[in-house]
């Protein structure tokens, strides 16, 4: 996998369009074609910034094309970066549950709704979360106009400590990323190693 840094500057910005979501998945998708019919094979995640830029982080399974607006810093990631059993991490998540009624996708919202969802969520995922440590911040809902239509994203942002708990799932969370809207930046599993327990 290959960890990529990409940065903008404000005339970078405003060349690309980069008003909303949208604007960013456009930019990132400019570099990376298509790959031979295999469907997306990168996550991305906007890490923002101020009035001179901003920088969106992405892990792909190949390298992206040179930008035409922006650079680009690829590195490899070593293969025993996931060999860790602790991290810190930050997600950001379309929290969604689907309702048994209906069948349609709810929005999940209120602080200790969404804490209890991503607790219950992430054994799953192949790990666990020290409940403490776990914040849940920046909720909210991204607004975009596509085809003339306006679209939404429910969206929070999870930071907190995990133990890996089934190494073979924590690993696809990683590559493939987690739960649904990956197209437009959510899912992308940021990771620091810990060499401590999380107590």
């Amino acid at each position: 996998m290959i960890a990529t840094m990409y940065t903008l500057d404000r005339g970078d910005c405003k060349a690309l369009g980069l008003k909303d979501v949208y604007g960013v998945h456009k930019a990132v998708y400019d570099l990376f074609p298509e790959n031979n019919g295999q469907g997306r094979d990168f996550l991305f995640a906007d890490k923002g910034g101020d009035w001179n830029g901003r920088k969106i982080l992405i892990l792909s399974r190949r390298e992206p094309e040179q930008p035409s607006y922006g650079t680009i810093d690829c590195r490899e990631v070593p293969a025993a970066f996931l060999d860790w059993n602790y991290y810190g991490f930050e997600v950001v998540l379309n929290p969604v549950r689907r309702d048994n009624k209906s069948r349609k996708l709810i929005p999940v919202r209120g602080r200790e709704n969404l804490h209890e969802w991503f607790l219950k969520k992430a054994p799953g995922l192949g790990f666990e979360v020290e409940p403490h440590s776990l914040q849940v911040s920046r909720m909210g809902v991204e607004a975009y106009a596509k085809d003339g239509t306006m679209r939404t994203h429910n969206t929070a942002t999870f930071i907190g400590k995990l133990r890996v708990t089934d190494p073979g799932a924590f690993k696809t969370s990683f590559t493939q990323g987690i739960g649904r809207a990956k197209a437009f930046g959510f899912g992308l599993l940021q990771l620091v190693p810990l060499t401590s327990d999380i107590q």
